[in-house]
């Protein structure tokens, strides 16, 4: 690998581990979708627990779970094409190098930069799983959810809390999967040029900044009530 191109690699490690530390710590400091996310999940688990029929709550669970299996088969399907790729790795640098604006690689560059990308979907596969087994978690704690009477004010809140704070962790799983699918993308323009990948790297933490910080849909979610 040249010096560029270890450059742009660390560079796009860095910004990928900075704004995952970032966001996290922002997220305790200031209204974003994580933070109003978990107030609503708390009202969610707080009245669940005042309602007799909890099918709704179960309905919820499973289309989240629908979502997330989705996002881990195709994460998988992905795997096995760039696996495929690698074996292929002379005929995609015989098409790369026919396209002018493309710099020059060596066999051994793409099999490596493909590595990477796999690597990437490797690791949102993890978070995705991760995801779906809380979400399952999540299930459980509405399924033995106590009826409503039969606790006192603060176990009511104590049991609605912890519950919340298990589904929030599989949102915060399945939020670090999709991280992974965004930087994903700027990756690919590694094949263009290292530059064009560090600049996409930045691309991709502007749009999830201003997603999970700026966006419309956190401002209609801070107003409803």
């Amino acid at each position: 690998m040249t010096l560029i191109n270890l450059i742009a690699l660390g560079w796009f490690l860095i910004a990928w581990i900075g704004y995952t530390r970032f966001s996290k710590a922002q997220a305790k400091k200031r209204l974003c979708l994580a933070s109003e996310l978990r107030k609503k999940r708390i009202q969610w688990m707080q009245q669940m627990l005042a309602r007799d029929m909890r099918m709704p709550d179960v309905s919820i669970i499973s289309t989240l779970e629908r979502n997330i299996t989705f996002f881990a088969s195709s994460s998988m399907l992905i795997i096995a094409g760039l696996l495929t790729a690698m074996s292929s790795a002379e005929q995609i640098q015989q098409i790369m190098n026919q396209f002018t604006f493309v710099s020059p690689q060596t066999i051994q560059q793409i099999q490596i930069k493909l590595l990477v990308i796999i690597g990437i979907f490797v690791y949102a596969f993890f978070q995705f799983t991760w995801a779906l087994r809380q979400y399952g978690f999540g299930g459980v704690l509405i399924g033995a959810a106590p009826e409503e009477g039969t606790l006192s004010l603060e176990q009511h809140v104590l049991f609605a809390n912890r519950a919340a704070k298990v589904i929030d962790q599989a949102a915060h799983s399945f939020n670090y999967g999709l991280r992974a699918i965004y930087l994903s993308m700027a990756a690919l323009t590694w094949f263009i040029d290292p530059r064009a990948f560090m600049f996409a790297t930045v691309v991709a933490v502007i749009i999830m900044y201003h997603r999970e910080f700026h966006s419309k849909a956190l401002r209609a979610l801070r107003d409803c009530a």
